[in-house]
Formats: structure tokens, C-alpha cells, sequence
């Protein structure tokens, strides 16, 4: 029997074959030395994204969770936690944008003794991200902004993170579009928190998933937040 991984790394897919074909050699060589799996939740993808990534795996195994349709990123990576084995888990973009070069330092901030939770930031000092348009800093910036209140990290948007497990019982997760991560670090309250720079890239292959519908989830998705965190955390709070 293999032994149980430490460390599971979630890929939330859809039609991401080609960029995933470029980003498991990456994976590989990140991970070398670590007990880990990879994790790929992919949403029905037409180019045989989730076929190809059950052949991975040769020298991390890869474990593949396929939905039926397009259901979101936020419930693909609660599928991902629900199936991983590890007790640290990534949550990472599949399309090449997040550095695989990182991960051995946010996986190493969260082992015991030091952070709960580890986010990759674009605007920590040593971090960039040539990744992005203008438009798509505007939008970040203005999304960043929304969610200040909320958190005290330089980069809520980030969606590339690294969580203990036994962090993710400490709240109900209800996510809306795709900054789950933002959902773990409102909710959950891991302390402390650290950020760990990367270098947002350009995706490796196909196309952004980010459109009006996704814009429109996290505008949602915030302002729940925000009544949850006025009126929710204090009905939690008084039936305890």
C-alpha cells in the first residue's frame, strides 16, 4: 500500500489538458523530496483534461475527481479538500500562472510550529506579476479593495494557498465563483498568516476562464461576507 501523501496540491480543471501537459513536469520537480498527490477536479472538460490526468502518475500520483458540467471553482476545490488525503493542502491555478517553484515554501510556512495559512502574493516585496493586463489589475485592484476591510493580506485575490487541514473545521464554507481562499481566511480565522511572493505568469496555454458571470460571483461573494461577518459570526458566537 503507498503511503498516505502530507501533502495534497488541488487543481480545479476545465478544458486545461495542453497547460497541464506543460505544468506536471514543473509539479514533479517542486515536489521532489515531499509525501505528496496531486488532485485534479475537473468540470466535464471536452479535451479529455481528466483522462490525461489519470496517466500522471509517475513521480507524483494524481487522484482525478470528474462533475458533471461546469459547477464552479469554489465547490471544485471543496471537492478537491473532500478527496485529498493530505493534511497540508495547495489550492492552484492548472493553467500555469501560479509558480510551481513556490510551492516548497508555502507548504514549508504551514508545517507545525509555524503559519495556519500561506497565500501566494503578487504584491509582497519580491513578488510581480507580468501575468496581467492593465485591465485585469484594474479589476484586481478593484477587487482588492472591496475585501480590505475583510482581511488584513496584501493580495486577497490570490487564489494560490496552503492550509492545514484541521484549519478548514473551524467554519462553514459557502463560496460563491472562485476566491475560495478569501472565503478560508474570513470564515475559518487562521492566525497567523503569512505571504509568500510569487511571480503571476501568463497562462501557459488556452484561454481565461474570468468573464462577466465571474465578476458578478465574487461581488456576491463579498457582500455575503460582509453580512456574515456583521450578523453571522455573532449568531455562531451566541450558540456556543
Amino acid at each position: 500500500m503507498p503511503p498516505v501523501p502530507a501533502v495534497s496540491v488541488i487543481l480545479p480543471t476545465y478544458n486545461e489538458r495542453a497547460s497541464l501537459e506543460l505544468l506536471y513536469p514543473a509539479l514533479a520537480a517542486a515536489l521532489t523530496g515531499l509525501a505528496a498527490e496531486l488532485v485534479v477536479v475537473d468540470d466535464g472538460s471536452p479535451d479529455g483534461t481528466a483522462a490525461f490526468a489519470r496517466s500522471l502518475q509517475v513521480p507524483v500520483p494524481t487522484r482525478v475527481v470528474e462533475r458533471a458540467g461546469k459547477l464552479g471553482l469554489a465547490s471544485a476545490v471543496e471537492a478537491g479538500f473532500a478527496a485529498a488525503q493530505g493534511e497540508t493542502l495547495v489550492v492552484m491555478d492548472a493553467d500555469g500562472s501560479h509558480p510551481p517553484d513556490a510551492l516548497p515554501a508555502l507548504v514549508d510556512a504551514v508545517r507545525p510550529g509555524r503559519a495556519e495559512f500561506a497565500l501566494g502574493s503578487r504584491w509582497v516585496p519580491g513578488g510581480r506579476a507580468p501575468g496581467l493586463t492593465v485591465g485585469r489589475r484594474v479589476l484586481s485592484a478593484g477587487a482588492a479593495l472591496l475585501a480590505r476591510p475583510l482581511v488584513t493580506v496584501r493580495d486577497p485575490m490570490s487564489g494560490f494557498f496552503a492550509v492545514r487541514r484541521d484549519v478548514l473545521s473551524r467554519g462553514t464554507l459557502a463560496p460563491i465563483g472562485y476566491k475560495i481562499g478569501l472565503e478560508v481566511l474570513v470564515k475559518c480565522h487562521p492566525s497567523p498568516v503569512v505571504e509568500v511572493p510569487i511571480v503571476f505568469r501568463p497562462r501557459a496555454a488556452g484561454e481565461s476562464k474570468l468573464g462577466r458571470g465571474e465578476i458578478g460571483h465574487y461581488l456576491r461573494h463579498v457582500f455575503r461576507l460582509y453580512g456574515w461577518r456583521l450578523f453571522g459570526s455573532r449568531r455562531a458566537s451566541s450558540t456556543r
